[in-house]
C-alpha cells in the first residue's frame, strides 16, 4: 500500500510540475469537486486523481502501445519512447474531460511532448527518492 502511494504521489507532483512549467497545460476543477473550503486541498485531490488516472493509463495500454510500437523504437534508438509518453498524457487528458477536473495540452507536438520530457524527467528524480523511503520488497 504504501508502494502504491509513493506511485500516485510521484505521478501527482510530476503532472503539477509539467502543468506549472508549461504555458499550454493547465489542470481546471468543476464545482462538483470542491470537496473542501480550501481551494489548495481541492487543487491536490484533483492533482492526485489526475495522478492516479495517469498511472492506470501507463499500467494498461501503455504496455501494449511500447509493444506494437517496439520496430520503430528501435529504428530511432528509443527516441520514439518520447512520443509513446505524450500519447500516455494526451489519452490521460482526453479521459480527464470525462471527469470533475480536466488535465487540458493545447498542443501535441509542442507541449504534450515536452510535458512527457518534464514527466519522465521529475518522475526519474522522485522515483529514487521514493526507492529509498521504500525499497522494493523482493
Amino acid at each position: 500500500m504504501t508502494r502504491f502511494l509513493l506511485s500516485l504521489a510521484v505521478n501527482a507532483i510530476a503532472l503539477w510540475s509539467a502543468v506549472w512549467l508549461l504555458p499550454g497545460m493547465d489542470v481546471t476543477l468543476s464545482s462538483s469537486l470542491h470537496l473542501f473550503d480550501d481551494q489548495t486541498a481541492n487543487t491536490v485531490v484533483a492533482y492526485a486523481l489526475l495522478g492516479l488516472l495517469f498511472g492506470a493509463v501507463n499500467a494498461v495500454i501503455r504496455p501494449i502501445v511500447a509493444f506494437l510500437s517496439l520496430p520503430i523504437t528501435c529504428l530511432t534508438l528509443g527516441l520514439f519512447t518520447v512520443i509513446i509518453n505524450a500519447a500516455m498524457l494526451a489519452l490521460t487528458s482526453w479521459l480527464s474531460s470525462f471527469l470533475p477536473m480536466q488535465l487540458h495540452i493545447d498542443r501535441f507536438f509542442f507541449t504534450a511532448v515536452f510535458a512527457a520530457v518534464i514527466v519522465s524527467l521529475v518522475s526519474l528524480v522522485m522515483s529514487s527518492i521514493t526507492n529509498r523511503i521504500a525499497p522494493e520488497r523482493r
